[in-house]
């Protein structure tokens, strides 16, 4: 009940007037280029993100092994998928629901915290690990990048969980997902139900 009024209680203090997407990166820069600001920015996030704690933990790291994880991820990019799922370009109603009460600056804080925590690599099967490493050099490094750590636009990958990675990337083979990728469909398209196994146990013991 606590959850729901303080949603209820963001939802009626939220600004109709959003700034543009642009404008939300830019502020995201500069307090990142301020460290009292930071701080200021994680310490907010992590109050916000207390209803998150159900699905993805209180530090970013998953506790459902279909539910990915947020801890590490680039800032930008967590940011713009908050505006997804926001806008309703990415979809799920819970998230939907949650995201579209917070202010912009508490979109910024809650990238900020989540991309200030640590996640840890998950235990994989060893067998697999050559092979994932192999088809994720010839098909997946060139976005996603040596460390499969991704960038301000690209996921990172590594240390994610293995049962998410698994199912996302068959939906983006099979284009069964509510989200299109060219890219990434044409790098999937090839992959064998094993083969995906394999990636997706090499991108989860990474650090």
């Amino acid at each position: 009940m606590r959850g729901f009024f303080f949603l209820a209680g963001l939802l009626m203090s939220a600004s109709v007037f959003a700034q543009s997407p642009a404008n939300v990166q830019d502020r995201l820069k500069a307090i990142a280029a301020d460290p009292v600001a930071l701080r200021t920015a994680i310490d907010g996030g992590k109050k916000i993100t207390f209803f998150c704690a159900n699905c993805h933990g209180e530090d970013g790291n998953s506790k459902l092994p279909d539910v990915p994880n947020l801890a590490g991820q680039n800032p930008a990019y967590l940011l713009e998928q908050i505006r997804k799922f926001g806008s309703g370009e990415r979809k799920d109603a819970f998230m939907q629901g949650l995201i579209k009460v917070l202010k912009d600056e508490e979109r910024i804080q809650v990238a900020t915290y989540y991309a200030s925590m640590t996640v840890p690599p998950s235990r994989a099967d060893a067998a697999l690990v050559p092979q994932g490493k192999e088809l994720f050099g010839k098909l997946c490094v060139r976005c996603h990048g040596e460390q499969a750590r991704g960038n301000e636009a690209i996921a990172r990958l590594a240390g994610q969980k293995s049962t998410y990675l698994q199912t996302t990337i068959t939906r983006y083979r099979d284009k069964t997902g509510v989200r299109n990728n060219q890219l990434m469909s044409i790098a999937t398209a090839t992959l064998k139900n094993e083969e995906i196994v394999a990636v997706a146990n090499y991108l989860t013991q990474l650090p």
